[in-house]
């Protein structure tokens, strides 16, 4: 992964009016894909349904005795109207309504969430924006500053540092737009759109909260040493 890497800061019309330098090591010192599909899976189980149902042989409607008798008719032998070869009886193996959703370790996810961050700044699919104010409610502005930044066509993501329901009810009817504080990005969110536009303030958060977990884990590992060693004596 590149030392520093150099991102451009765009304001509403499209000119370049900075830049901002970061670290992708900051956001995750290296890119563990299969953590990443294990929480695209987790996200992606969590939206099934899971409602699908028939109606095995105890609940079709139909009597419960023995069509025919067993000899003399000159047919197959036949049991119950319900009975799971007949057509209208039930399912055999029936479907019963189930919850597919699951979860990660907590840590894991947000691992992996910088770690899809970091993935779309090495690969040049981050766009970072000065900031991203609307006095009204009104697609036409992010629509036109979407296409003064390039990513008009495509899906998008629009990461800002809060919440801001003035563009999010101006931007929700744009076609593969969606908009995100940078407190709810996960995983799935940040990998399934193409491009990532970012607000300045938003990214300063996403690396604020990267390095506090990074100087989180570091502490807990010089905890651990030390323990280690008072058990054990000099290292």
């Amino acid at each position: 992964m590149d030392a520093m890497v150099s991102l451009p800061v765009f304001d509403r019309s499209g000119a370049q009016v900075g830049s901002y330098e970061l670290d992708p090591a900051a956001l995750a010192p290296k890119i563990n894909k299969q953590l990443m599909h294990d929480a695209v899976v987790m996200y992606l189980a969590n939206k099934r349904q899971g409602s699908a149902k028939t109606k095995s042989r105890g609940e079709v409607a139909g009597s419960s005795q023995k069509m025919y008798r067993q000899k003399g008719t000159g047919r197959a032998r036949a049991g119950t109207k319900r009975s799971g070869v007949r057509r209208g009886g039930g399912h055999i193996k029936h479907k019963q309504p189930r919850d597919f959703s699951y979860r990660l370790p907590k840590k894991a996810l947000r691992a992996a969430t910088r770690m899809a961050i970091a993935s779309k700044i090495n690969d040049e699919r981050v766009v970072v924006i000065e900031e991203l104010k609307l006095e009204e409610i009104k697609t036409k502005p992010v629509a036109e500053t979407l296409a003064a930044l390039g990513c008009d066509g495509g899906t998008t993501l629009l990461a800002l540092e809060e919440h801001d329901n003035v563009v999010y009810r101006s931007a929700r009817n744009i076609r593969g737009v969606t908009v995100s504080p940078v407190g709810d990005l996960n995983t799935l969110s940040v990998l399934r759109p193409r491009r990532m536009v970012v607000t300045k303030a938003g990214l300063d958060k996403i690396v604020a909260a990267a390095t506090q977990a990074t100087s989180h884990k570091s502490e807990a590992a010089e905890t651990s040493e030390f323990c280690a060693t008072e058990e054990g004596g000099e290292a």
